[in-house]
């Protein structure tokens, strides 16, 4: 938008707000956010169902992305709002998915735009700024909230035309419905079901693609997946085991497409299974887990243990591995790697000196020495495994000094 002002249609504009203004709110926003997220959560459950389902990053940026616009248009009036603008269009989309009209969503809007005005009022009582800027600030907020509003009726537009058929639409709002509800809302989920001609499976596997979603997948998905491709975290739902005609379906629709595999689950526990496929995406991205068109948790079960929480897991390394503190670190880097396949293998000093590329009397040396150093925490059940756990979450992250 070339300057924040009221369009003309709505009323004579007030003067655009002063440039230096942004530099006053800037300040604001990480508080801001978090205020807005809290009251429209309160006032509308329905979105804090929505931030805590597989969409909730995305809405989360959306948010943000449109106070963050805002300010910037302030500070420059030329800037562009394309990134905010996809955003919002996603949010509409959203909305038409889960079957809602667009009343709520602009009254989250314009909610958030009230809290916006009162942080205003008080950062302008702390700068002492005159009420007419107050006043001009919340004539171009209002008339932003109207531009959000009119992009997000754009994306949800989008989807109510594009949808060749309703049983379409129906099954993404299906879709959206299972992995956002636990329990699932049985008389809606049946409904739902009716309508779309779509049966509610026992067990289903979810599969998580990296975006942008190729035009080419949803013909060549079986007739019973349900899937959202458009959308920032695209993802799949096969219903039942998935057997290998599934496999081969997948490898066939998926084609040129990175994907990961979650986990088959019950039905109530497809949210984990499509939580899991996106870590397995991310630990590809990181190098612990080897690239391949089609990856499967299944065969990363314990890397994505190891590495569901790396920071806790460098805690315990760091309180198993203390007695090796301020040793030199090339000298610790050795012993730790040591220690890892000692632990990991059971196996005797010439094996590990095969490991290691080291000899065997080295590898004795330094388990001497690590036995000198960690005492009862090798042959104490819990600190061992304690330690084989630090050391391969370490290894898997490339830190074998445990550093």
């Amino acid at each position: 938008m070339p300057s924040i002002t009221r369009p003309p249609e709505v009323g004579e504009p007030l003067e655009p707000l002063p440039r230096q203004f942004a530099a006053f709110i800037r300040p604001e926003l990480p508080g801001l956010l978090n205020e807005i997220r809290a009251e429209v959560t309160r006032a509308y459950p329905v979105y804090g169902r929505l931030l805590n389902g597989p969409d909730g990053d995305a809405i989360r940026q959306g948010v943000e992305q449109a106070l963050v616009a805002f300010v910037d248009q302030v500070a420059d009036p030329g800037r562009s709002s394309d990134l905010r603008d996809e955003l919002l269009r996603r949010f509409g989309r959203v909305e038409a998915y889960e079957g809602r009209d667009l009343d709520t969503l602009q009254g989250a809007y314009r909610l958030g735009a009230r809290i916006a005005l009162r942080r205003a009022k008080s950062v302008g009582r702390q700068h002492n700024l005159s009420p007419t800027l107050i006043l001009a600030f919340a004539d171009a907020l209002f008339a932003y909230v109207e531009e959000l509003e009119a992009v997000t009726r754009e994306g949800y537009a989008e989807v109510r035309e594009r949808t060749g058929s309703e049983v379409s639409a129906l099954r993404r709002q299906l879709l959206h419905l299972i992995l956002a509800s636990s329990p699932l809302p049985q008389a809606t989920a049946s409904e739902l079901c009716e309508a779309a001609a779509w049966e509610l499976p026992r067990t289903c596997t979810l599969v998580a693609l990296r975006p942008p979603a190729p035009d080419h997948i949803q013909a060549a998905l079986d007739g019973d997946v349900l899937a959202d491709l458009d959308i920032p975290q695209p993802h799949l739902l096969v219903p039942g085991d998935l057997t290998p005609q599934r496999l081969t379906m997948l490898g066939t629709a998926l084609s040129g497409t990175r994907a990961a595999v979650g986990l088959t689950v019950p039905l109530a526990q497809a949210a984990h299974s499509v939580r899991w496929a996106r870590r397995v995406l991310q630990l590809v991205d990181d190098g612990a887990v080897p690239d391949a068109p089609l990856v499967r948790c299944e065969d990363h079960l314990i890397t994505l243990w190891l590495l569901s929480d790396p920071a806790l897991v460098d805690q315990l390394a760091a309180r198993e591995l203390a007695p090796l503190d301020g040793l030199p670190a090339g000298r610790r880097h050795r012993l730790v790697e040591t220690l890892r396949v000692h632990v990991s293998t059971r196996a005797p000093a010439e094996q590990v000196g095969e490991m290691l590329g080291v000899h065997a009397q080295t590898v004795r040396y330094r388990l001497r020495n690590l036995d000198a150093r960690l005492g009862d925490r090798l042959t104490d059940p819990d600190h061992r495994f304690a330690l084989e756990v630090a050391l391969r979450s370490l290894h898997l992250r490339g830190h074998d000094g445990g550093e």
